[in-house]
């Protein structure tokens, strides 16, 4: 039988406290096991994704139609690697280097979004990332803004209002096709009807099958569950698709007057999890470029190191 310190049980109750009264946990706060492994998990899973999500974007870069595009999208990529970097050091404060969840990613043993499995296939998918995946990633990381844990809730006031930029780029971009010819208004439907499902999928699993969300919503490290996050989504994008000319790929849309949301249809979850375990169209591809630009950025990482030991002795 495992007995529990006096001082551990006093730590916790002021752990609980601090979360009850809506206050920040701070590196050098006692805080449970279980909390620590729990943000270290969504922290690297959320840098993981950034890094990645750089991928299907990047290979539009030389082939944005105007030198405006490409601007807007060089300047969108970088963002992305930006947000990495900081949600790496907010896991870093957590007793976790970056070399070990770097390794985690390489190795398969941490995931990131299933939503960059997929091919970007056209021009129209920047928009339609733009517009439905940052749009997911803002309803979801919004509330993040109000972590109890408070190196990953500053990190992600500035990743929120970026994301804000990257959500309108995307909408207007699929805004501009939608009223240009005929081909351009297809190919911006084809790329909303691609992107569509996946987006929903980005909230994670139904409540009632999602194993971390009770427990993240105690600690309040998230604020509201999966599906409620995804219903706001939905609730958003409806009449937005509407203002942009589109059509959404869902015949089960319907206004519910008594719920005061939009009902939509089921969602393909055997799909999810096919992608989750590795046989998504482009999981390989993915995983495989990013193996690549860390082993060939091995040399930038090694003259860091040297540069700051000389310095660190000189300085000395």
């Amino acid at each position: 039988m495992t007995t529990i310190a006096p001082e551990d049980t006093a730590r916790e109750a002021v752990f609980d406290a601090t979360v009850a009264a809506d206050e920040r946990i701070e590196p050098r706060d006692w805080m449970p096991d279980a909390y620590r492994s729990t943000l270290v998990r969504q922290i690297a899973q959320h840098a993981h994704s950034e890094i990645i999500g750089m991928q299907p974007e990047a290979n539009w870069i030389t082939r944005a139609p105007s030198l405006r595009r490409k601007a807007i999208l060089m300047a969108k990529v970088q963002d992305e690697a930006g947000h990495g970097l900081y949600l790496y050091s907010a896991a870093e404060t957590l007793g976790t280097s970056r070399d070990e969840l770097l390794d985690k990613l390489h190795s398969g043993r941490q995931k990131y979004s299933s939503i960059f499995n997929y091919p970007t296939l056209t021009w129209a998918d920047v928009g339609a990332i733009g517009w439905l995946v940052d749009g997911a990633a803002i309803t979801n990381q919004v509330p993040l803004c109000r972590c109890s844990y408070g190196p990953y809730a500053r990190a992600m006031v500035r990743v929120c209002k970026e994301e804000s930029f990257h959500q309108r780029q995307g909408y207007e971009l699929l805004l501009t096709l939608s009223r240009g010819t005929d081909a351009q208004h297809a190919m911006a439907q084809d790329a909303v009807n691609r992107w569509w499902w996946p987006s929903l999928m980005m909230f994670g699993p139904p409540d009632d099958e999602s194993s971390h969300s009770a427990q993240s919503m105690a600690w309040k490290i998230k604020r509201h569950s999966n599906d409620e996050l995804r219903q706001r989504f939905v609730d958003i994008c409806v009449p937005q698709a509407e203002a942009l000319g589109l059509t959404l790929p869902d015949p089960d849309l319907t206004w519910n007057d008594k719920r005061g949301h939009w009902e939509f249809g089921p969602i393909d979850w055997a799909e999810f999890r096919e992608v989750l375990k590795g046989n998504g169209p482009c999981n390989e591809e993915r995983i495989s470029r990013r193996r690549q630009a860390h082993e060939e950025g091995a040399w930038v990482r090694d003259a860091a190191a040297a540069h700051a030991a000389k310095h660190g002795k000189a300085s000395r």
